[in-house]
């Protein structure tokens, strides 16, 4: 199951976009991208992405924002054969891991640093979410990296002898 979300990064002068594709179960960050507009195709290109690296999910859970809800949105997830899981109203506990992923963001990357340029935020979203996924320790993961679960619960590849 993976699931996507959308949250504001503040800059010195205004806001940028950040749109994440989640792992459900590692917590591993798959695709994201930045946008300084509020479209949808800032996340179907994540969600693109996403797909084309990692293969399809049985179950893709967003929020019931209309980026998430729009007919080339839920169309992309529908032509996969993707089954489409959305949250209730306010209930933010619906999507937890993302919303636990921009606390962690927030708190300690964006806060820290008043970016200057969308080229700046890039950057530094870029380096939190390497640090995040591959460094980080999670208490829920039983001190593992999400990197580190996500990689053992691969199938295993036959190699040439």
């Amino acid at each position: 199951m993976w699931a996507a979300d959308i949250t504001y990064i503040p800059m010195k002068r205004g806001f940028v976009y950040l749109c994440v594709v989640l792992d459900w179960a590692s917590r591993r960050v798959l695709a994201w991208r930045l946008s300084n507009t509020l479209t949808t195709d800032f996340c179907i290109e994540a969600v693109r992405e996403a797909v084309t690296q990692y293969g399809r999910p049985a179950i893709f859970n967003t929020d019931q924002g209309c980026q998430c809800t729009s007919q080339e949105f839920t169309g992309l997830l529908k032509d996969q054969g993707i089954q489409i899981s959305m949250d209730g109203a306010g209930c933010w506990r619906d999507n937890v891991f993302v919303e636990r992923l921009w606390r962690s963001l927030k708190y300690e990357a964006v806060y820290l640093h008043a970016y200057d340029t969308v080229h700046d935020a890039h950057q530094g979203v870029a380096r939190y979410v390497t640090f995040y996924t591959q460094v980080r320790p999670h208490r829920a993961l039983d001190g593992r990296t999400p990197e580190g679960v996500y990689c053992d619960h691969l199938p295993a590849r036959h190699t040439a002898a």
